[in-house]
């Protein structure tokens, strides 16, 4: 499967949570609704995997961990915060470098609307 295809049913799943749950609730919330639905899609996910550092080739398990790992490809971050910032951004970038992956998703679930485009955000590594 294509990323574009993976990353479209993402997108799907995640305006299906949000459009069911709306905003207000734990990110722990919305990552198990997300995980439900990408299964439901027939999608292989992972949860909370581990991300490693590597620092001059000793691997350091800091407790880094990915929300959501979807076809082994895509790192979904979720976010239920009052706005997203730049750091959140960099976080996942990091994550990608770290886990050695091509494509993240940045999602806020604590708005009114994923419409706008600060709440629904696409990091390339």
């Amino acid at each position: 499967m294509e990323l574009n295809d993976i990353t479209y049913k993402i997108r799907g799943a995640i305006f299906t949570v949000h459009n069911t749950l709306g905003p207000g609730l734990l990110e722990s919330v919305y990552e198990a609704a997300l995980i439900y639905e990408l299964n439901l899609l027939g999608l292989q996910v992972k949860s909370q995997v581990g991300i490693p550092v590597n620092y001059n080739g000793i691997f350091l398990e800091l407790g880094f961990r990915a929300n959501i790992i979807v076809e082994n490809t895509i790192i979904i971050e979720i976010k239920s915060i009052e706005i997203l910032h730049d750091v959140h951004k960099k976080q996942l970038l990091t994550y990608l470098k770290l886990a050695n992956k091509k494509l993240g998703i940045l999602v806020n679930f604590n708005v009114a609307s994923l419409v706008d485009k600060e709440s629904l955000i696409r990091i390339i590594n």
